[in-house]
């Protein structure tokens, strides 16, 4: 079966149009704020754009029928493609002069990762700022779905693009039509951010900060307008608790939100991922907040003095917020946790492997694939007892087949490999021994601080430059679920049957 290469570059020129048409909205933020850069930025868009129309062009005789290897193709592909011509804002307002610098920020913004290589964020142009929060909504979803949704125009069948795209183990269907679920989905990602934007801006909030941290919150990526991030934001709680909200939902799989707006509860109550979540989130939060209020100097380890409401309220709150930051893969600072106690380092670390839930922006090993790793685990104790039994994983009240056990297996081993190999190369390029498991966990995850020299209150401009690349590579295969990727590096996938 060979690849059609005609579709494929068919879909990536549709891609591009779709990246240059949002870097013209960005144009257009320029131009409102007056900023001096909307005319580069507006050529960027143009040049995105005649390249994708070309490329549509040359291949609009193409065999409609994509099959599955096309999709992982197209999905691997697309994200590199969209990054590459993503860097062109940066270059041509000369923001990013370095085209490895440049890379760098706008893969950590499509794959929602959020380390930045921006030394002063505060001085950047608005144009760009948007850009680069645009970037973190368009991978949130994926750009990807989003194209699906239009692929009917073109007589093109998408469910191989959206299996391939899709966070998580599985892709939930909320409607039997697959265009149909992307549109859903889209709607209610749309929605979250023009609710956090109205929400962020009644709490005080400027509606160009609203707006671009909505984006952030929404994707799971976390790119902020401010260098201290949402420590900015320490003597306005309300404003954190907001960001906290938008956070735990995108955090969540979007099926169970479009559930509850179509006002059926009790899918979301009996599902057991989403139960396992917020049960994780709230163990985890009281356990930070106890050890912060009695152990750990906030107001020492951020920008501003937090203690708005009290002690006990600030623990709460830096607490909380933390947890949702790393465990959504969100990556947003309060404070430096890192600076909390021992205990607390290790903790927030070995939060970074947890991720949110399948069928959210979050990255991450996900919530889902945990709990069925450990249902599978204390089965095993049964098995020894009772090895003629037939016992297989639950999940939902439905019987889980044994491949896709197999298959989240597999997938934590060669998780557990990437961040092992992600780090030995860390280390060789002279990162000390936190340094190098925490940008491996960061990056792998999709989380963005990391710990050491590129923790909360740093940025990774001083990473060498083979080791900003090898950060591109694992926040690329952490994206997009390994396998995606990682197939493309396997013999058997090239070969023509």
């Amino acid at each position: 079966m060979r690849l059609n290469l005609k579709i494929i570059f068919h879909f990536l020129g549709l891609l591009l149009c779709f990246n240059g048409g949002f870097m013209l909205t960005a144009a257009l933020m320029s131009w409102i704020y007056a900023d001096g850069e909307a005319l580069h930025i507006l050529w960027a868009g143009l040049l995105v754009i005649s390249l994708g129309g070309l490329m549509m062009l040359g291949t609009r005789k193409h065999n409609k029928q994509m099959n599955k290897r096309d999709g992982y193709v197209v999905v691997t592909l697309g994200w590199i493609i969209m990054a590459l011509s993503g860097t062109l804002p940066y270059v041509f307002t000369e923001t990013i002069p370095s085209f490895t610098n440049a890379y760098f920020e706008t893969i950590s913004g499509y794959t929602t990762t959020g380390s930045t290589i921006l030394n002063d964020i505060e001085s950047i142009p608005k144009g760009v700022l948007f850009w680069r929060s645009l970037t973190h909504w368009i991978g949130g979803m994926g750009i990807i779905v989003l194209a699906v949704a239009i692929l009917p125009l073109l007589g093109i069948g998408g469910m191989q693009l959206f299996a391939a795209e899709a966070p998580g183990p599985s892709a939930d269907k909320l409607h039997p039509r697959i265009t149909d679920t992307a549109k859903r989905l889209w709607l209610i990602y749309v929605g979250y951010t023009a609710a956090e934007t109205l929400f962020l801006k009644l709490a005080g909030m400027s509606f160009f900060d609203a707006i671009n941290h909505s984006m952030c919150t929404v994707s799971t990526g976390g790119f902020s307008t401010k260098n201290a991030s949402l420590a900015h934001w320490n003597d306005t709680p309300m404003i954190q608790y907001i960001v906290m909200v938008f956070m735990f939902l995108a955090g969540m799989n979007f099926v169970l939100s479009y559930f509850a707006f179509k006002g059926r509860v009790q899918k979301i109550i009996k599902d057991e991922e989403f139960k396992l979540y917020w049960r994780f989130i709230f163990i985890f939060a009281i356990v930070a907040a106890i050890i912060i209020y009695f152990r750990a100097d906030v107001s020492n380890s951020t920008i501003t003095h937090p203690m708005v409401w009290g002690e006990a309220e600030s623990a709460i709150r830096h607490g909380l917020f933390q947890v949702l930051a790393v465990v959504t893969t969100t990556g947003f600072v309060s404070a430096d946790f890192t600076a909390w106690t021992p205990f607390l380092l290790v903790f927030f670390f070995g939060l970074m492997f947890l991720g949110g839930s399948a069928g959210s922006t979050a990255g991450g090993v996900k919530v889902v694939r945990h709990l069925i790793l450990i249902r599978n685990g204390f089965l095993e104790f049964r098995r020894t007892l009772h090895p003629n039994a037939v016992l297989p994983v639950r999940y939902n009240g439905k019987s889980i087949v044994e491949g896709i056990v197999f298959n989240i297996k597999g997938f934590f081993i060669i998780y557990m490999l990437s961040f092992i190999f992600g780090a030995l190369g860390f280390s060789m390029l002279g990162l000390d021994f936190e340094s190098a498991i925490g940008v491996a966990a960061s990056s792998l995850g999709n989380v963005g601080p990391a710990l050491g020299e590129f923790g909360p209150v740093h940025n990774f401009y001083n990473m060498p430059s083979i080791g900003k690349w090898w950060c591109t590579f694992l926040m690329l295969i952490g994206r997009l679920e390994l396998f995606t990727v990682l197939i493309l590096f396997t013999p058997f996938f090239w070969r023509n049957r």
